[in-house]
Formats: C-alpha cells, sequence, structure tokens
C-alpha cells in the first residue's frame, strides 16, 4: 500500500528515481531518515521488521517515536546539535544507545550516522543494527567474570580469615605473657625493654591479621550511622598531612544528608588507604577528589550487576591524577598481598575491599596507565537515627570472688585468661568443650557468675553452648571471644540486655578485665546491689 501524498518520502518529493530507495531494501540494516524538522522521511523494509511499524505509519512521523521513554527529554537537543554539524559517524562508535519498538520494548543498537543533500534540505539517515543476541552474551560473559573473581576472592578470603583467626591466639598469647614476665622484671632493666619491644611487635603483627579478617569479613566491627560529610570533614587534616605538600586535596558533596552504617574506625581506615594509595601513585604530585553524592542502583544496574541489591546508596569518589594502573592490576588490585610497590605488603586495597563489601556495599575501579584512577564505592544508605547503645567496659577493677567459667578449646588462651582472671581476684573454672562446661553449670555450687566462652569450638558452637546453659541460669552473664565478626554469631547472641559482651582477639588483660569488670558491675546495679 503506498502512503498518502502528505507522507510520501523526501526522496520521492525531490523527484529522484525511487532506485536508491529500492537499493535500501537490500541493506542489512534498518535505514531511517530524518529531516531537520526531526520528521522520518525515508524508511526501509528492515526498519519495519526491527521496530514493528508499517512504513506508512513512520513517515512523517517524530524520529522520537523510536527513542526509549527515558532518553526522549534530551533527544531533540542531541538532533539539533546534529543538524548544527552534520558528521560522519560510523557504526560501534563506543557509544551505549538503544531504540524502542512499537511494543515499548527496548533493544541495544549501534547507529551509524550520515547525512545526504535533497533539494538543498539536509537528510540524517541512521543506520540501525540491533545487537541484542551480541549484548546478552557479553554480558554473560562479564558476568561470568565477575562471579570468577568473586569465586577467587572468597577463597583467598577464606583461606586468610583462617590463617588470622588461628594466629591471632597465638599472638594474644605471646602479648599477654610479655605481660606476664614484665610484671616480674625490674622496670627499666634491658630485659624489661626487650619484653616490651616482644610485645610492640605481637601488636603490629595483631594489626596485619586485623587487616587480613577485614578482607575477609570476620573482623569484629561495631557499626555507627554515620554522615560521609562529617567524618571527611574530621579527617581532613589527617588527609592532607597523609598526602604532603605535592598532592592537592579537594572535597565535594553534592549531598548534605548521607547516612550509612559502618564502624567508624573501619570508614576512617577505608578513606585514609585509599588517601595513601592514591598519594604512591602521584610521586611528582598532583590532585586527590573526594566526592560525595546520593545514588539510586536501579533493577537494570542490579540486573548487570548481581551482587547488588537495587536501592538507595552513598557514592563516594575518590580519584586521583596519578599514574594509573593496567588491565592485569586493576583485575587484582583487591586480592591481598598482591602489590606493586616494592615496601608494599598487599593489604591496604584487600582490606577496602572487606570493609566496603561487608556492610553491603560494592566498589568497583577504573583506571588506565597515564590517566589515574577513579575509585568508586557505593554504601547502603541508612536511616537516619543515632547508633544504638552499648555496654560501657569502664575501668579495670579486681573481682571480689565472682565465679568465672572459661571455656575455650585452645589450651594456650585458656590458661592465659585463667591467670589473667585469678590473679584479679576471680574464682576461675576452666573447660575446653561445650558438653565440659554444661556440666559446670548445672553442678557448680555457689553457682557461676559469668561465662567467657570462644565462639568457634569443635562440637558445640560457643552460641549453643549459651543456649543451653541459659537454660540453666537464665541470670548467666555471657562474654563472647572470637577473631570473627558478630555476623558468625547467631543473630539474637549479642544483644544490649546487660547479660552479653564480645571480646575481640587477640586481646590484652587490660581488655578482658575491663569487660569482665563491667557486665558483673551492669547487673550488680540493675539487681539493686
Amino acid at each position: 500500500m503506498q502512503p498518502p501524498p502528505q507522507r510520501k518520502s523526501a526522496l520521492v518529493r525531490s523527484g529522484i528515481d525511487s532506485t536508491f530507495e529500492q537499493f535500501l531494501e537490500f541493506v542489512p540494516d534498518a535505514i531511517v531518515g530524518v529531516g531537520g524538522d526531526g520528521k522520518i522521511v525515508l524508511v526501509n523494509g528492515q526498519a519495519e521488521k526491527m521496530f514493528g511499524f508499517p512504513r506508512v505509519d513512520l513517515i512523517g512521523e517524530e524520529l522520537e517515536l523510536l527513542v526509549p521513554q527515558r532518553f526522549r527529554p534530551s533527544h531533540p537537543g542531541h538532533r539539533a546539535k546534529y543538524f548544527k554539524s552534520p558528521r560522519t559517524r560510523s557504526m560501534g562508535a563506543g557509544v551505549e544507545l538503544y531504540a524502542r519498538r512499537r511494543d515499548g520494548t527496548e533493544f541495544p543498537a549501534e547507529i551509524s550516522l550520515s547525512s545526504i543533500e535533497l533539494d538543498g534540505e539536509t537528510i540524517a539517515t541512521a543506520a540501525v543494527r540491533d545487537i541484542s543476541e551480541r549484548a546478552e552474551s557479553e554480558r554473560e560473559e562479564a558476568l561470568q567474570a565477575q562471579l570468577d573473581r568473586a569465586r577467587r576472592l572468597e577463597s583467598v578470603g577464606q583461606l586468610a580469615g583462617g590463617i588470622a583467626h588461628d594466629f591471632n591466639n597465638i599472638l594474644g598469647v605471646i602479648m599477654n605473657y610479655a605481660e606476664f614476665v614484665a610484671g616480674e622484671l625490674q622496670p627499666g632493666s634491658q630485659a624489661s625493654e626487650d619484653v616490651e619491644e616482644i610485645r610492640r611487635a605481637a601488636e603490629r603483627a595483631a594489626a596485619l591479621t586485623r587487616q587480613l579478617l577485614i578482607f575477609s569479613r570476620r573482623e569484629v566491627a561495631k557499626p555507627e550511622v554515620l554522615y560521609l560529610r562529617q567524618v571527611i570533614g574530621d579527617l581532613e587534616n589527617l588527609l592532607r598531612r597523609a598526602l604532603g605538600e605535592r598532592v592537592e586535596l579537594e572535597t565535594r558533596f553534592e549531598a548534605e544528608r548521607t547516612p550509612v552504617e559502618i564502624d567508624p574506625g573501619q570508614l576512617e581506615q577505608v578513606l585514609v588507604n585509599l588517601a595513601v594509595n592514591a598519594r604512591d601513585a602521584m610521586p611528582e604530585g598532583g590532585r586527590l577528589t573526594i566526592e560525595v553524592e546520593a545514588a539510586e542502583l536501579d533493577e537494570e544496574y542490579a540486573y548487570m550487576h548481581p551482587d547488588t541489591t537495587p536501592g538507595h546508596y552513598v557514592r563516594l569518589k575518590v580519584s586521583d591524577t596519578g599514574v594509573g594502573m593496567d588491565t592485569e592490576t586493576v583485575e587484582r588490585v583487591f586480592e591481598p598481598f598482591y602489590t606493586t610497590k616494592e615496601d608494599g605488603t598487599g593489604l591496604g586495597l584487600a582490606t577496602v575491599y572487606g570493609i566496603v563489601t561487608g556492610v553491603g556495599g560494592r566498589i568497583d575501579v577504573y583506571s588506565e596507565p597515564g590517566f589515574g584512577t577513579t575509585i568508586k564505592i557505593h554504601l547502603p544508605m541508612a536511616a537516619e537515627k543515632p547508633a544504638g547503645s552499648r555496654i560501657d567496659a569502664g575501668p579495670g577493677a579486681t573481682g571480689n570472688g565472682e565465679v568465672v567459667l572459661v571455656v575455650e578449646d585452645e589450651p594456650e588462651v585458656r590458661r592465659m585468661a585463667e591467670r589473667i582472671l585469678g590473679k584479679s581476684g576471680y574464682s576461675v573454672i576452666g573447660r575446653d568443650r561445650g558438653g565440659e562446661a554444661i556440666e559446670a553449670c548445672e553442678q557448680w555450687e555457689p553457682p557461676i557468675d559469668l561465662m567467657l566462652t570462644d565462639v568457634i569450638m569443635p562440637e558445640m558452637l560457643g552460641t549453643e553452648l549459651v543456649e543451653k546453659a541459659r537454660s540453666l541460669r537464665p541470670e548467666l552473664k555471657v562474654i563472647y571471644m572470637s577473631g570473627y565478626s558478630h555476623a558468625v554469631l547467631a543473630p539474637a547472641a549479642l544483644v544490649d540486655d546487660g547479660r552479653s559482651a564480645f571480646l575481640e582477639k587477640p586481646f590484652s588483660s587490660k581488655d578482658l578485665l575491663k569487660t569482665v569488670n563491667a557486665l558483673l558491675r551492669d547487673g550488680a546495679r540493675a539487681n539493686g546491689d
């Protein structure tokens, strides 16, 4: 059927033979011609098939009919800009484009542009290619690469976390036995100074293992609701000192209220690690830019990034003008112990990765050699409310004969805890298995006042032990000790009820005594003593 006279193509109106239009029927791509007024003047058969419109319904219509709804407001401006300076753009020019079918569905497309002159009028011609199948194939390949990378990091994290947890037990023993020895030596003596060096070295080693635990998401975290603008403002002087005089620091805040729920110490660690990493990438100086803005990650984003939940996020963007990284380095940048620095540990960005993913966020790196690096972090936006209360550890104090049951399968750690508590005036019972601890709860007189238990033990987890022990003695106070995070515990294991607390390994004698004292003291106040 021929279109009405008023809707004939410009080619026919110009008197040019229809041979050209017939030629276009053999072109494998959809061809759409548009006049300067934005009206469609030329359509071939492939375009009819691709878009689902009969030719007669397209000629004379606005080009925006074939543009997805979300792009329509800005499209006339792009079209006008093209007609002001027509130029050829080849197919697959690296621009991500979408088109719309008659039924409203969108599809990814490659579009080449060119122009012809007809009767003194410029006609823009677009060759459109549906790349849905190729885009889906590329998406599947990208998702598989993401999954492979995530599995690789997860396996490394499990190994690193397990080693760090066991090593923390050893470090706790070294630190506290060094303290025991120091107490027997003459202050200021050479031996006393040597023991202090041993203790300091153990503390440095504990800091490294803590980074491994953060990467494996097993480090003890104390999340609070924080505002990135305030945290960055408080850290700005520290960051400037860390960057040095040759690196300029610029901060931009596009949103005032950007609450996130995260451990404040861990958030500071993220910012400082990223700043130091950027500084090292700018040996001749440069600029570090930190930007904060609110972001909405929609269903389409989650479709392309299956490890992301759609919702409201806070975007933290850290960009430097440094040397940049090649593709291989970017792929491995979050692996622990992988570093391009001569004196680096390879734990800085691994730690950042563990912190961000541990709170449900995501982190992406964009970098090219010679063009600097941008690290983009998305953290879930939190409700604007104050952080929950915690048990105040209070000052350390000696006991008054209170009965403390220590349950720990590592004999060195158990003996260490028993010694600290025994020297401080507590009556101490030691057990290495959950079953033996239950028997002690059933039989011991006077009743046990507090149980100090490891979380991960053979036969019975610490959380299971507490559940059974409290069925016998509901008033039992409990301190969980572990190098793992709260996520390892049962959801209701730690509550601010005055009966429970958490002690991070490795701990010092001061940490242990403060926590025990706080729990027993608060319990006595609650009972009116």
